[in-house]
């Protein structure tokens, strides 16, 4: 009997271990935005409450100083997106969510402002009359933070064209589309700078307060889709009518795409194709088209510009290879990364924001084994000042680093891609494995700290996370036709490396896979091509049948770009895991939100009937009213607690 009480006993420590375990890799980040006041003596920053709920807090940075809310998103529907400062008084938000009407799940954002003390909220987004004709549930965005007035700003706003059905009165609204307007953010009273226009999408400004480019998508004919392509046009210094610029292709990521304005030079500064890999370009907005080639590599994409300031002035810019870098010819901002990095032991520094005189600056620092902490640096006196945690709860959990790896693949090309272990082990031998896909197709997985990675090597397992074909940050020839349409390419390096992990020692009964949107798509379409390598599939949100997400889109104005991407011919039904359930042999389980904006929840119960018509076994669980990313950290949680009794470990 005492034995049997013992064995009790360390069970109860074992499963209590492992909650714990769960909850502390299942809570959301702590903090989801940041941002300095402009004396740099405050910061606001936005963290998550209960359920899908977030509050915004305000705090003085001095010694024993305690965060105020000064505003909360009660999450049903609508959420904190981000606050920063338009000044020291006075602070703007956006706020969004999505609400299903009908058939339909429909995203929305919303500005308001409100005081930093508190109270004075304001809606600043175009207001909806009742005789509104149509839907436009864009909010809009600040485009500009210091446009030249004390305590404006300018803002992007959607409007949207009224008639006059209740009474016998002419008057009317006839503003349809995006425009920009100066905004008193304290009063919210305008000043229009630029029409609203019905195709408008996108609007840049020089960071002075001048709008010099305008971005334009129209419909495709008529067949009431949107254009694949987006058109830029461009104003001179002096204004004028606006003149073309550039085309950018969605699909085929082709056309030179302009993120910022350079008022020194006068020179749009984003990002086009140089040998078939981004890289970041400069053109000349004097008409001349001139463009120069500011970064480029010759192995992976330049992706990522490096933007300082409340100005948010291009001063570099970023690209993954094995780790991140930055490349900048801001000799200030270079010394102070470097110092900065080597401060902090060799973590990733990235700056976050700045006061407006630049005598201090908000940064992120972190790491593979470190989740990330926020800081206020102060050059002058040489003070690094620790400021919030992206995880409090893993304070002092050893976290597993993380190494770069690279793999054959059955036709020799050695895929790039990461390997986390359990803290202690420097192999996989004996070791329960997971291949975990990235989503997208179109992203990549890069060093540094993952939450669901650590979650795992902390469980025990040996996570392998490949960038296989069809992953972008590698240029054309890597990402070939996406990974849709050049599916066999994509699965076959992911299941390679599965067989890789096997080579490296790791038990072959206990090995499984794990993916979230694409990734779970790549974990099913795995087990059809490869029934007898994962012992179990874990799907988080996944594509299932390419067939009825074509479908599926064509309900939207986005439909012709997604059926597009998809492509038509054989590839479609043999690339649905729906339609192959049949060839699956490890078990399935599935998880998924019923507000998922990205991949319909229908997705995940075709591929659960499809495997229950197969004779195979499968299971759904249903997140009521969450979204692709399932931002709620209870269900994390739990989601965290069942994938651990369904693995083999």
């Amino acid at each position: 009997m005492l034995c049997l009480i013992g064995i009790g006993l360390v069970a109860s420590a074992v499963q209590a271990q492992e909650n714990d375990l769960q909850r502390r890799f299942g809570t959301l980040d702590g903090i989801t935005q940041v941002s300095l006041s402009p004396d740099g003596q405050r910061i606001a920053f936005v963290a998550p409450n209960k359920g899908q709920a977030n509050d915004l807090f305000v705090v003085e940075i001095a010694d024993g100083a305690a965060p105020r809310r000064i505003l909360r998103a009660s999450g049903d529907p609508e959420i904190l997106q981000w606050c920063r400062w338009a000044t020291d008084a006075r602070l703007v938000c956006e706020i969004g969510g999505r609400q299903k009407i009908g058939e339909f799940i429909y995203g929305f954002t919303s500005l308001l402002g409100v005081d930093a003390t508190g109270g004075n909220v304001k809606t600043l987004s175009t207001r909806r009359g009742a005789n509104a004709v149509g839907i436009d549930f864009r909010g809009g965005s600040v485009i500009d933070w210091q446009p030249g007035p004390a305590g404006s700003v300018l803002v992007m706003r959607s409007h949207v064209p009224e008639a006059n059905r209740q009474s016998a009165s002419l008057i009317t609204k006839d503003e349809d589309g995006m425009g920009v307007d100066l905004m008193d953010a304290a009063e919210g009273t305008v000043k229009v700078v630029e029409k609203p226009r019905r195709d408008a999408v996108e609007y840049i400004t020089n960071g002075k307060g001048m709008v010099r480019i305008m971005g334009t998508q129209g419909m495709a004919g008529q067949t009431g889709n949107l254009s694949g392509q987006i058109r830029y046009f461009f104003k001179r210094p002096e204004g004028g009518d606006w003149q073309q610029l550039s085309t950018y292709d969605i699909l085929s990521r082709e056309g030179f795409d302009p993120w910022a304005v350079d008022a020194a030079s006068n020179r749009a500064i984003g990002f086009g194709k140089i040998d078939g890999r981004k890289a970041v370009v400069a053109v000349s907005l004097d008409g001349t088209g001139k463009g120069e080639t500011l970064y480029r590599h010759p192995e992976v994409d330049v992706d990522g510009l490096v933007r300082v300031g409340r100005d948010r002035r291009v001063v570099g810019a970023t690209y993954a290879t094995e780790r991140r870098h930055m490349v900048t010819t801001d000799t200030n901002v270079a010394a102070m990364a470097k110092s900065l990095s080597r401060a902090l032991g060799g973590r990733e520094v990235y700056f976050i924001d700045a006061s407006a005189d630049e005598a201090h600056w908000l940064i992120w620092a972190g790491s593979d084994v470190d989740a990330g902490r926020y800081y206020r640096y102060t050059p002058a006196a040489k003070q690094l000042r620790p400021l919030l945690d992206d995880r409090p709860l893993l304070a002092g959990q050893a976290l597993s680093p993380v190494k770069a790896i690279r793999y054959p693949a059955a036709d020799g090309t050695m895929i790039p891609g990461y390997l986390t272990l359990p803290p202690g082990r420097s192999d996989a031998k004996g070791l329960p494995a997971i291949v975990m896909p990235h989503g997208g197709p179109s992203a990549r997985d890069e060093w540094g700290f993952d939450w669901l990675a650590q979650y795992f090597a902390q469980a025990g397992f040996a996570v392998v996370q490949p960038n296989y074909r069809g992953s972008s940050g590698y240029g054309d020839q890597w990402y070939q036709n996406n990974g849709f349409q050049s599916w066999k390419a994509a699965i076959g390096d992911v299941t390679d490396a599965g067989r890789w992990i096997l080579a490296e020692g790791a038990d072959p009964a206990k090995l499984s896979i794990v993916g979230w949107s694409y990734g779970g798509y790549a974990a099913l379409q795995s087990g059809v091509v490869a029934p007898d390598l994962f012992r179990s599939i874990v799907a988080i949100a996944p594509v299932t049948d390419l067939v009825e997400m074509k479908n599926e889109s064509a309900k939207y104005t986005s439909g012709a770009i997604t059926r597009d991407f998809i492509g038509s011919g054989p590839h479609v039904r043999e690339g649905s895991p729906a339609q192959n359930a049949g060839r699956i042999e490890a078990p399935v389980l599935l998880f998924h939100g019923t507000l998922d904006q990205n991949v319909d929840v229908e997705q995940s119960r075709i591929m659960r009937r499809a495997l229950a018509s197969a004779g195979k076994k499968a299971e759904l669980v249903e997140y009521p009213g969450l979204a692709h990313n399932l931002s709620d950290s209870d269900a994390r949680t739990a989601m965290l607690g069942r994938i651990a009794q369904f693995l083999p470990h």
